[in-house]
């Protein structure tokens, strides 16, 4: 390594102040608050390779505690090499130098991640499923458990389709609490014969959401509204007309749990896609209480929630005497119970 490059990986260090790490128990993050404040490497005077520079801002990503350091200078300069991954580049391009250009792009979003800005919206994209999704702060970052949601619903789409039902023919999907869009365009992709509406209280996620339609070409079967389900109820069940599957990855946090949040998540997604009130319920029993009203016999709800949620849900629903049947809980990959099916009785 040159005397520069020892150079710089000396600048990467902290302020004054230290991090102390705490675990989360949501979603398995890391949690890093403290009053440290990280300093950016200077922006190099010579040429660097793309491998020099990830070295370097690996560096200073772990001397910040800034979460799954080497990931996020992977995505970063893989992105600025117009890649998806660092394992789709060939060696010799990673050896060679930058353009100038190129370098000062990279330094420019890993210092933004150095800030603690999710890599998501460093690189303004990610991937779902197999789509590329356009990403913008403060909407909410789609995880991998939302992914199994999807295959979830997409297998029991695909099951009653194979049973021959007439009413079950023609599909139509409510989404509630969209974000990117990720849930819906992800099942409009995977299934033809879907059609989808999707509501959510933020005007950016609305936003992307639609933008996200366009780019993928799916915006002739998604239907997008800005509503608060807990606000506008009826204009919700106006919509609503001939849906047959109703999916949501609400806002499940109990409230008591947002501080334990890594700064990422608290500085920079909206809390009301995250905080679900002091049990993690609020928005989920909206959705319980109309979903009835929404639904046709044997039209099934699909949710993610906190793993102490199924055993409350089902309490929920057997307690009122809903016209909704507690089907199952699902576990996610970790073995957490992460997803509840319910249906409404005949």
């Amino acid at each position: 390594m040159s005397v520069m490059w020892r150079s710089a990986l000396r600048t990467c260090r902290r302020g004054t102040g230290s991090l102390k790490n705490t675990r989360a128990e949501w979603r398995g993050v890391r949690g890093c608050h403290g009053t440290g404040t990280p300093i950016a490497p200077a922006f190099p005077a010579g040429s660097v390779s793309a491998l020099e520079a990830m070295e370097l801002w690996t560096r200073c990503f772990e001397e910040g505690d800034v979460a799954e350091p080497d990931h996020s200078t992977r995505y970063i300069t893989a992105h600025v090499l117009g890649a998806k991954t660092i394992e789709s580049i060939q060696q010799e391009r990673l050896t060679e130098h930058l353009s100038c250009e190129k370098a000062k792009q990279l330094w420019e979003l890993c210092s933004r991640r150095l800030s603690r800005v999710p890599v998501q919206y460093v690189i303004e994209e990610w991937d779902f499923r197999d789509l590329t999704l356009k990403m913008r702060a403060p909407v909410f970052i789609p995880r991998p458990e939302t992914e199994e949601l999807v295959e979830l619903v997409l297998a029991d789409l695909q099951a009653r389709r194979g049973s021959g039902t007439a009413a079950e023919a023609q599909h139509r999907c409510l989404e509630v609490g969209c974000g990117s869009g990720a849930i819906s365009l992800s099942l409009l992709e995977s299934f033809p014969q879907l059609r989808a509406v999707a509501v959510d209280r933020s005007e950016e996620a609305v936003a992307l959401t639609r933008e996200n339609a366009r780019r993928l070409g799916l915006q002739d079967r998604l239907d997008v509204h800005h509503l608060d389900v807990m606000e506008d109820a009826e204009t919700l069940l106006c919509l609503s007309r001939s849906i047959s599957v109703v999916v949501s990855n609400p806002p499940y946090l109990f409230s008591e749990d947002m501080a334990l949040l890594e700064p990422e998540i608290l500085r920079f997604e909206d809390h009301s896609a995250l905080d679900g009130g002091a049990d993690g319920l609020r928005v989920i029993r909206q959705i319980l209480t109309l979903a009835p009203r929404i639904l046709p016999i044997h039209g099934r709800v699909y949710l993610e929630v906190d793993p102490r949620h199924p055993q409350l849900i089902h309490q929920w629903v057997k307690e009122r005497g809903s016209e909704l049947r507690y089907v199952e809980t699902r576990r996610d990959i970790s073995g957490s119970p992460r997803f509840c099916i319910l249906q409404r009785k005949s």
